[in-house]
């Protein structure tokens, strides 16, 4: 097996993160044939390398009918070889606007990441055949630069945790007869033939043709990869550079800044902007509305175009991602002297200190949300009108205002917390209220 090209081109990926002194990996098993045989290359690769220290995680979505004989195989495989297993079920919670198959995908990461050894590197079975089917069903979307640069070959996960693909740049059929020429049994998913799937087709019709017509196809397809992903890389450096420009310590977009690029690179500025908000990014056709709307909208101009998870909002001269929050108003849960807890776990509590006078005895403490006509004079402003009033002059944007929490004595308003003050209520040892999320 040392001697193998594979294990060597494995070995090589592999050894400099030993150098770097990380020597903790997880394979995540499924028993199909790369990923078996990436666990019996690590295995041996063990021998030569005794500081490397190895587990592997089966994650069991339980979407085929042979799930749990699978995961039952990759167990008694991983006790022959006197590894340390993990079996994990997981549960697809439907979703509407998402492929089962991205359902399945994101749950697996997720259970990759949970139930693997703490701060191991999660190796992942995909090659070089699972690269060029990724390519060639994102062509057939009609995905940009970012998305025909197809799978990295490392990859982090929301939480820091990194994954890394050994066989990247070995061919299935490589794959193949190195577990034939070491007797490596293994699983064969009935439904990797299934051809209404986009991927099974393109495995089964279309990519064998390509292979059979040019020879090295597979090889030059992965060079071609290799550079989209360096332009994308080299693009991603000048639009970090754009982005800088263009976004305020609030994460807002500005307009005027924008307006002075071309067309695509606001495109590019604004797709960049929203990867720090949402993963689902605008249509093209959305695109060009958010970048028309958002440049030429007068000042003032109260934008709001919505997208799958959330809107995008104008105010003062800059765009803004408003995340959709599917929950209940704010309402006070529990109350403990002048502290208020809310039904998101947030908490209102006084502080000592210039601010408002104490209640007296006969004024009552509450706490309420989305009252704009309750009125106050704030300390240093001009007169007494409306909470909308203040917080129009105050430039707070219209989505934030619900959420601000309004203190009352009886029924006057003495303070907007985080904003303003009564100044009819005013005392340099006095208390004033804060809002901890």
């Amino acid at each position: 097996m040392h001697s193998t090209p594979l294990y060597q081109q494995v070995k090589s990926t592999i050894v400099p993160f030993v150098d770097d002194n990380q020597t903790s990996f997880t394979i995540a098993l499924s028993g199909g044939v790369d990923s078996v045989v990436l666990l019996n290359v690590m295995n041996e690769m063990k021998r030569e390398i005794p500081a490397l220290q190895l587990s592997a995680v089966y994650v069991n979505h339980g979407l085929s009918n042979y799930a749990d004989d699978w995961q039952a195989f990759c167990a008694e495989l991983c006790v022959q070889l006197n590894m340390p297993f993990n079996g994990v079920r997981v549960e697809i919670e439907q979703r509407s606007r998402t492929s089962l198959e991205e359902q399945a995908r994101d749950a697996r990461y997720l259970a990759l990441d949970q139930y693997s050894d703490k701060g191991s590197v999660i190796l992942l079975g995909q090659h070089l055949n699972d690269q060029l089917e990724t390519f060639l069903l994102r062509l057939k979307r009609g995905s940009g630069l970012k998305g025909l640069a197809s799978m990295r070959q490392t990859r982090l996960l929301k939480s820091g945790r990194v994954c890394f693909r050994p066989l990247l740049d070995i061919t299935r059929c490589a794959i193949e007869s190195f577990a034939k020429t070491f007797s490596l049994a293994h699983i064969t998913d009935d439904s990797n033939t299934d051809e209404r799937f986009d991927r099974n087709f393109i495995r089964q019709k279309v990519v064998p043709v390509l292979s059979d017509k040019f020879t090295g196809f597979e090889k030059s397809a992965s060079r071609s990869i290799t550079l989209l992903q360096q332009q994308q890389d080299l693009l991603h450096e000048y639009t970090l550079q754009d982005l800088a420009k263009c976004q305020s310590e609030t994460q807002g977009l500005s307009c005027s800044e924008l307006a002075m690029y071309s067309a695509a690179r606001q495109a590019n500025v604004l797709r960049c902007w929203l990867e720090q908000f949402t993963a689902l990014m605008p249509s093209q056709k959305q695109t060009e509305q958010i970048l028309e709307q958002g440049i030429n909208a007068q000042v003032d101009a109260q934008l709001k175009i919505q997208l799958k998870d959330g809107d995008i909002r104008r105010h003062q001269g800059f765009l803004y991602f408003v995340k959709h929050k599917a929950q209940a108003p704010l309402v006070v849960t529990e109350r403990s002297d002048n502290t208020f807890i809310l039904n998101t776990g947030a908490c209102i509590s006084p502080m000592q200190g210039k601010g408002i006078r104490l209640p007296q005895a006969d004024e009552h403490v509450t706490v309420k949300f989305d009252h704009s006509q309750a009125k106050i004079k704030p300390l240093n402003k001009p007169g007494r009108n409306t909470v909308k009033h203040w917080f129009k002059d105050a430039k707070v944007a219209p989505w934030l205002r619900a959420s601000v929490p309004l203190i009352f004595y009886n029924d006057e308003l003495v303070q907007v917390v985080g904003y303003f003050i009564s100044a009819n209520h005013v005392s340099d040892e006095g208390i004033f209220w804060e809002y901890h999320t």
